[in-house]
Formats: structure tokens, sequence, C-alpha cells
């Protein structure tokens, strides 16, 4: 029976790992002059590219959230909860949009939009959203494209059409994915920074203070509804008690009026007097509670309301980004002759 072979395979040595790359090396050196060729070229690509590159703007805010608390909150619910009304969920708890939630507030599209829709200061006709647009190279091609010829605009109010609703979905897009970014400066702390980087210096400034105002007041209003929805209540209750206790004096300073007139031999004269006297005081005790359950949740609402402190806000001129031609030129050059190397090696072998 014939033994099977099996393939020979040669130990490993070090020393002929180290001969064979010298073969490469001296196979790649008789390629010199096509190397500095190839790198003068790969050089010129370099600094074509950097030269191509558009010029974009950076523009950073830093802010600080500071959440409201209360501790009187099982007090308050107790002196309202004798007129009915519930305030058990003034206790400071964090909901949504506690923490960490106000990074994906601020990239949210609501947000996004509502910033795009605000007015462009250099022209009461132009929003934000058609400066955008036309520094980012978008106004031209979609009106070529898709209008006729026609611009594309955004009025401040107003119903848009199918395709402005499309044109702003593509900026919300790229605004969310490449040119914003919101995050904390220290996971320790509560500061967050948020950098817009964008075509037009004075878009970017805009777009990041407009950006923090509208989350603010959106997370404001958020965080307060309730509180502020029980003070309103509690107000139009003491404006509709004040209103009746204001009728009732006046009805009970006319009946004491009349009393004054009526023969003293009738013993029900002075009822109708009582009556309105009785109404009155108990409208004023009424009157009295529901005031002081207003202020306390007045003074509640103030403790309840977060607070968003600007740290450091974006002043022009903002930081400019431009593609560096040597750093680019440099890149090119090595990446060229990799390329051409790597092709050398792959056919000698």
């Amino acid at each position: 029976m014939k033994q099977e072979q099996y393939p020979y395979e040669p130990e490993f040595s070090f020393k002929q790992l180290l001969a064979k790359r010298r073969e490469d090396f001296r196979m790649l050196w008789k390629h010199r002059y096509k190397f500095i060729v190839l790198g003068i070229i790969g050089a010129a690509l370099g600094a074509l590219y950097a030269w191509t590159r558009p010029i974009t703007y950076t523009s950073k805010l830093t802010f600080v959230v500071e959440e409201g608390g209360a501790g009187g909150g099982s007090l308050l619910s107790g002196l309202a909860g004798q007129f009915g009304f519930d305030l058990g969920g003034m206790s400071g708890t964090g909901g949504v949009l506690a923490g960490d939630n106000v990074q994906e507030l601020l990239r949210s599209n609501k947000m996004i939009k509502n910033t795009l829709l605000t007015p462009y200061p250099a022209d009461s006709n132009l929003t934000l959203a058609d400066r955008y647009a036309e520094t980012s190279e978008l106004s031209k091609p979609w009106a070529e494209k898709y209008n006729n010829g026609k611009v594309i605009r955004f009025p401040a109010e107003g119903k848009y059409n199918r395709l402005q609703d499309s044109l702003l979905q593509v900026m919300m897009k790229t605004i969310t994915e490449s040119e914003l970014a919101v995050g904390k400066t220290d996971k320790k702390l509560s500061f967050f920074e948020a950098s817009v980087t964008m075509a037009d210096e004075e878009v970017a400034q805009l777009f990041t203070t407009r950006l923090i105002d509208q989350a603010t007041r959106f997370y404001i209003d958020t965080k307060t509804l309730r509180q502020r929805t029980n003070v309103n209540r509690l107000q139009a209750r003491a404006d509709s008690i004040e209103r009746l206790l204001n009728r009732k004096t006046y009805s009970a300073s006319a009946a004491n009026n009349v009393l004054l007139d009526i023969n003293p031999a009738y013993p029900t004269a002075n009822v109708n007097v009582e009556l309105k006297e009785r109404d009155k005081m108990v409208l004023q005790t009424i009157y009295a509670e529901i005031v002081k359950n207003l202020e306390i949740s007045r003074t509640m609402l103030i403790q309840e309301t977060p607070t968003f402190q600007i740290v450091d806000e974006p002043e022009l001129p903002l930081k400019k980004n431009r593609t560096g031609y040597l750093k680019s030129m440099v890149l090119g050059g090595l990446l060229l002759g990799f390329i051409y190397a790597l092709y050398l090696l792959l056919v000698r072998k």
C-alpha cells in the first residue's frame, strides 16, 4: 500500500523573513522614480482636494440645567385638597425631561424645525430656513429640479406644501446627522455643550442661540405644565368668588339702608339683612382660603421651574474650519505611493 504524501511545510525562520523583506525593498527601490512622480501627483491631488473643500464655521454654546425642586408638596396638597384641587404632582419628579434627555430634546425634529422657521434678521421677509438653504447650496438645485427654477421659500407663518416640507426634511436630516452635536463637557457635571458647524458664520451663530431658546421655552413649559394649570384654576376660582363677594357686599349695604326705613313693629324685618351678612361672611372665609392656597401654589411653581443658565455664548468671529494644504498634500502623496507599492508587491507574488 502506497503511503500518502503530505505537503511539506517549511519551518519559520526570522532570517528568511528579513531576506524576503530586503528583496521586496530592492524591488521597490528600482521603481523609485515612479514613486517620486506618483508622490508629486498625489500631492497635487491633495492640494486640489483642500482647495475644493468648503470653509465651515463652528458655533459652540455651553449651558447648565438646574432642575426645580420643592419640599412642601404634601402641605400644599393637603390645603388644596379641601377645595378639590390635586396638587400631588408638584413634588419635583424628573419625568421624561430629566437629566440627559435634554440632549435628545435639542436634537429633536420639532426643535430644529421651529428654529429654522424663525425670522432672519437681515431681511424680515426671510426665515433662517431660507438663508440656510441658500448657503448650503440647496435652493438652486431644488428650484431647477422640482420647482421650474423658482426658489423655494419658507414664510414664518402659514402652511407648507409637500415640496417645502420635503426640503425642510432634508435640511433637518443634514443638521441632525452632520452639523449638530450635543453632549456633556463632563459626565460628572450638569454642563451641556451644543456645537453647530455650518457653511455660513451668521447662520451658525443664530441657529445655536435660537435652538437653545426654543428648547428652553419648551422644557420649562413642559416641566411646569401641571403646576401652571393648578395656579390658573385657583386664580379663576378666586376671581369668581371675588366677584360674588363684591355683589354680596353691595347687596348687604343696600339691605341695611332699607332696614332703616322699615317699621320696627315687623319682627322679620331684619331677617333679609342677616341672610345677606351670613352669605357675605361665608364668601369672605372661602375667598381668604383660596387666596392663601393660590399664593402657596405660585411659590411652588417658582420653586419647580427649572433654570437654563447660559455659560458661554458664541461670538463673532467664529472658529473657521479649513482643510490644510500641507496636510492634504502629504497624505495624498503617501496614499498614492502606498497604493502603487501594494500593487507591485501583489504582482510580484
